[in-house]
């Protein structure tokens, strides 16, 4: 999530492990049960149409055919020089058992902030897509003009775009290196002339999951989006950008124009992206929204929609976890709720009844600052960030009825963002299981990462999670 200034001049002397706060009479207690009714959702209008039109307009590609025409390169091993871990500033830090570098452009953007991770163990019982097991990272464009101050009209916001990396696969000739693919999701409606068209999907992206076909995304102050992996749209099919593409209805599709996006003068644009990913349907929260779009929450009424994952350690009831981030302090001392919602093995969508998804659980966070979180097999796992300070991976179970902290504090990367379980379970008596998460800070002066204990940079990485349940 993105920081912010106020907490400076607070939290510059804080420590990962300091006592929770105290909460005054009749406030939500850390923990404590909540509402489970507050994360209830029901279904937004339908955009059937729009994407169907859409799909007879321009053509579909697969996700293995993305990962065949990943056109950057992430890197891994000697050469994946990043590393937001360091010696760690409260404690010792837990080196990750895996870590992906981007590449230069992606690690270096100011435009682009990464936020949510999810995968094919997410989506497959088997985890596999195909023959891949890939992995699915997303980014909000921060829309800073002054990014752009050479031509500050090709500055739109372009609202979020996918990575589709194949972690396993490596590039011919180069065994440090892996394929990815960056997909711009888009918002269909039908323009003023009736012809299906598309814009920027504005949000903030800070928890994406993978259930079938189905790609979740948290919309924070409303519920989630939804989009289908059978519906990535393909403008640009003969790979040569420098020629506009003959579509499906015998237009036009341009991906030099990064200014543009959608169908615009009988032409589809995509701020230059060939891919793009358009919505589906969407869920929003029952109980009305009492929090601001601030960091501080509020103990009750819809929670934000900051980060998501999948439990799939059930097979019968798997379950899509939502949580918020909140920066709790004396006037609010609320550290967010976490809450649970049964998934339609059959179908990939949420199960509703009477139009409406029923959350199983909620609870109050033990701490604030939450930036991610996952469930497997009854354990909690929490990210925390603490501005530019090495980060915290936190353990908790529900214990008499309440989600109490498991164990103690586990420093890790500076910046950590989304969570997401490898299971591990479709090999023959079980594989390694993982933790994955990515970090959001680019490693510069500018953003405060200065101490050699906690120094930034972007990357994806993976904890056994043996390792994570071996800490005390």
């Amino acid at each position: 999530m993105s920081r912010r200034a106020g907490w400076v001049a607070a939290l510059a002397a804080a420590v990962l492990a300091i006592p929770l706060l105290d909460t005054p009479a009749g406030a939500a207690t850390p923990g404590d049960p909540a509402t489970a009714a507050s994360f209830n959702l029901k279904s937004g209008p339908s955009l059937s149409s729009q994407v169907a039109d859409l799909k007879a307009a321009l053509p579909t590609q697969g996700v293995q055919d993305l990962l065949d025409q990943g056109n950057r390169f992430a890197k891994t091993g000697t050469s994946c020089a990043a590393d937001p871990f360091g010696t760690g500033d409260n404690g010792a830090v837990l080196a990750p058992d895996k870590k992906f570098c981007w590449d230069a452009g992606d690690a270096d953007t100011e435009e682009w902030i990464p936020q949510g991770i999810t995968g094919v163990s997410d989506a497959q019982a088997d985890e596999l897509w195909g023959t891949r097991k890939p992995l699915v990272t997303a980014w909000y464009d921060k829309a800073s003009t002054s990014l752009c101050s050479a031509d500050p009209g090709t500055c739109s916001d372009k609202g979020v775009r996918l990575s589709f990396l194949d972690p396993q696969t490596p590039v011919a000739g180069s065994p440090d290196q892996r394929r990815y693919r960056h997909v711009l999701l888009v918002e269909p409606y039908y323009n003023s002339n009736g012809n299906a068209s598309y814009k920027a999907v504005d949000l903030h992206a800070g928890g994406i999951a993978w259930y079938k076909n189905y790609l979740y995304v948290a919309d924070t102050m409303n519920g989630l989006r939804v989009f289908d992996m059978r519906s990535i749209l393909d403008l640009n099919p003969d790979q040569n950008a420098a020629v506009d593409d003959t579509t499906l209805n015998g237009l036009k599709s341009n991906v030099r124009d990064e200014s543009k996006i959608g169908r615009q003068s009988n032409v589809y644009y995509s701020h230059t992206y060939r891919y793009v990913m358009p919505q589906v349907a969407s869920y929003k929260f029952v109980a009305a929204q009492g929090n601001s779009s601030a960091g501080t929450c509020v103990a009750t009424g819809a929670p934000k929609a900051s980060y998501i994952s999948i439990d799939r350690s059930d097979a019968a009831s798997p379950a899509l976890i939502m949580g918020e981030y909140c920066d709790s302090d004396d006037t609010h001392p609320e550290k967010g709720r976490v809450g649970a919602l049964p998934i339609d093995d059959t179908t990939g969508l949420l199960r509703a009844t009477g139009g409406v998804v029923t959350a199983t659980s909620a609870y109050y966070l033990p701490r604030d600052l939450t930036q991610g979180a996952a469930r497997y097999n009854g354990t909690y796992y929490f990210n925390r960030s603490w501005l530019d300070h090495s980060g915290s991976l936190r353990r908790a179970t529900v214990t008499g009825g309440r989600l109490v902290d498991y164990g103690g504090n586990i420093t890790n990367a500076v910046g950590p963002e989304d969570l997401y379980i490898e299971h591990g379970q479709s090999l023959p008596g079980g594989g390694t299981q993982y933790l994955w998460s990515l970090t959001e800070h680019r490693a510069d002066g500018t953003a405060g990462c200065t101490d050699a204990g906690s120094p930034c940079g972007r990357v994806i990485y993976a904890h056994r999670l043996s390792d994570v349940l071996a800490r005390p």
